[in-house]
């Protein structure tokens, strides 16, 4: 029996978030057990934790159909149930991942917080390209669409206000296609808003992977970070929120360290809690 959590990641105020399954592997389960797992507990993302030869963890993430090399909330969420089941001797440490090693934070409140790879800028695309994905006429034709990585590709696609975020109609087959066409995870639609906390409300869409939909996205929003920061909205700290359409409000916190043009580091925090753990048999 495999004993698999349910936690969720980027929580707002101990509600919402994003879903994501937590092993600890210890009996180092071959690919096709994991995506039985991971099938069987049908969240977006199921990470797979067990010991490196080159940092403190290696993490291994799967979503119900395929390996992906990093997953930012089901990160959040295993660290958040280390440290409830005080796990972790040290507020840092270092984890092994498909996109490298990367560095987590652990506060005594139980926030996490998970470096990024530093933004890579990939093409620009133009709105024609989406009229059989969405109605392009919701699009933000002021702030450019673009493929943007901080760890996994992401288009980047404004939207011009809430209400057409919110009513956006989507065609899921043709989404597939352009995702495979621009080798990219999936499409993460945005509006900023006139807010002094909050910098935008976001939408995420990867369903090439099985994911329609997820309600916390930590690695698009660092690429929107990054994507807001080169088009000139420069902050520290930018705070986005997600999964309204999902009725699970998740709140995530990205912070960017950089001088003038130069990003130099990127992180993405955010906290959690324990919703329940299952026993599977294989």
């Amino acid at each position: 029996m495999i004993k698999a959590y349910s936690q969720s990641a980027f929580s707002k105020n101990n509600q919402g978030g994003n879903l994501a399954g937590i092993v600890f592997d210890e009996f180092n389960l071959s690919k096709e057990e994991k995506l039985k797992i991971s099938r069987y507990l049908g969240y977006s993302e199921t990470v797979f934790v067990s010991s490196s030869k080159k940092a403190d963890y290696k993490f291994k993430y799967y979503t119900p159909e395929a390996e992906v090399p990093m997953c930012g909330h089901a990160t959040i969420a295993a660290f958040s149930l280390m440290h409830k089941l005080n796990m972790l001797k040290f507020s840092s440490c270092n984890i092994e991942t498909g996109s490298g090693i990367l560095n987590i934070s652990i506060f005594p409140d139980g926030l996490i917080y998970m470096q990024q790879n530093r933004p890579q800028y990939g093409e620009i695309l133009k709105p024609d390209l989406f009229e059989n994905c969405i109605d392009i006429y919701l699009i933000d034709n002021t702030k450019p669409i673009q493929i943007v990585s901080t760890g996994l590709r992401d288009i980047i696609l404004p939207i011009k206000n809430l209400d057409s975020l919110n009513n956006m109609t989507i065609n899921f087959n043709e989404m597939i296609n352009i995702t495979k066409k621009y080798n990219t995870v999936g499409i993460h639609a945005f509006t900023l808003l006139d807010d002094k906390e909050k910098v935008a409300i976001c939408r995420n869409f990867a369903p090439l992977y099985g994911i329609n939909e997820e309600s916390a996205t930590g690695t698009a929003n660092c690429a929107l970070a990054c994507y807001l920061h080169r088009i000139g909205i420069k902050k520290k700290e930018y705070i986005f929120e997600q999964g309204y359409n999902l009725k699970s409000v998740s709140e995530i916190t990205v912070k960017l360290d950089y001088t003038l043009d130069e990003i130099n580091f990127v992180q993405v925090g955010g906290y959690g809690y324990t919703v329940n753990s299952v026993d599977i048999a294989l």
